[in-house]
């Protein structure tokens, strides 16, 4: 259980971060929603925290504890799964990012664990350059490609191949026997923002769990540490030109007018719905 809380939570302290003088934060979003019989709630915390945490030990940038609730009203015909509105949640993340500029880092990178978050692509275009959402659609195509997974991102919708993997590689004590016998697909999914996940699958799974490995798990983070360095290097290279001007927290743009409900179909949100 320790593995899982230095995976969840930084360990750096004041001095450390003085040290690193980093123009870049990295926040996980996850969420706290239903992942079948065998993956936890915490799954899409715990997959982004991991990212965020390989991520860290790659690149210089100022690692953040999680967003743990998040929009996964999708979810809601299951025991446990918690929400927040997606007007809550922008007011969230603006909120860490006029507070990170007042310390001096000027750059946000949303490391989103919850294919459900639509409202953060929104967020990142209203930041106009000064945010990113990682991982990209073609970010998980590429490391799909590098680790061998075999389930489409379509396909593997949620606590599938992907996810499965990562939890196999970082916190296997987090997977519960059933997922090698736990696949289910749906991949006619037109309405599931009106009926939600209950009206596609029994037992909340959409994907291939019984492919997931290890190694796969580990192949997949590997590619997607390689892929955010084009981030770092074009958030980095901005935040230089503004790193000695003062700070300015209202530059962080106010919601207009963010809707109550995830407002798209698609997978704008960055992630495999998950």
């Amino acid at each position: 259980m320790d593995g899982v809380i230095s995976s969840l939570l930084p360990q750096s302290s004041t001095a450390d971060e003085r040290d690193r003088q980093a123009r870049v934060a990295v926040l996980p979003i996850g969420s706290f929603e239903q992942h079948g019989p065998y993956l936890p709630l915490a799954t899409d915390t715990v997959v982004a925290c991991t990212i965020a945490r390989e991520i860290a030990a790659a690149y210089p940038v100022l690692r953040l504890p999680p967003v743990t609730i998040s929009c996964s009203h999708e979810h809601a015909a299951w025991p446990g799964t918690v929400s927040i509105s997606a007007s809550t949640l922008h007011a969230v993340i603006r909120d860490i990012a006029r507070s990170l500029r007042r310390s001096g880092v000027t750059r946000l990178v949303l490391v989103n664990g919850h294919g459900g978050n639509y409202v953060l692509g929104n967020i990142v275009q209203e930041a106009r350059g000064e945010m990113a959402l990682f991982p990209g659609i073609q970010d998980w195509e590429e490391a799909r490609a590098a680790a061998g997974v075999q389930t489409s991102l379509d396909s593997d919708m949620h606590a599938g191949e992907i996810e499965t993997s990562i939890l196999l590689h970082a916190h296997p004590e987090l997977v519960r026997p059933g997922y090698e016998s736990g696949d289910h697909l749906a991949d006619d999914r037109k309405h599931l923002l009106t009926l939600g996940m209950a009206a596609y699958t029994e037992s909340g799974v959409v994907g291939r769990p019984s492919l997931a490995s290890a190694d796969k798990g580990r192949d997949l983070l590997a590619s997607l540490v390689a892929a955010f360095g084009e981030y770092l290097e074009l958030l980095d290279r901005d935040a230089v030109l503004d790193r000695d001007v003062v700070p300015n927290p209202d530059a962080v743009p106010d919601r207009d007018s963010v809707p109550d409900r995830d407002a798209a179909l698609g997978r704008d949100a960055a992630a495999p719905e998950q």
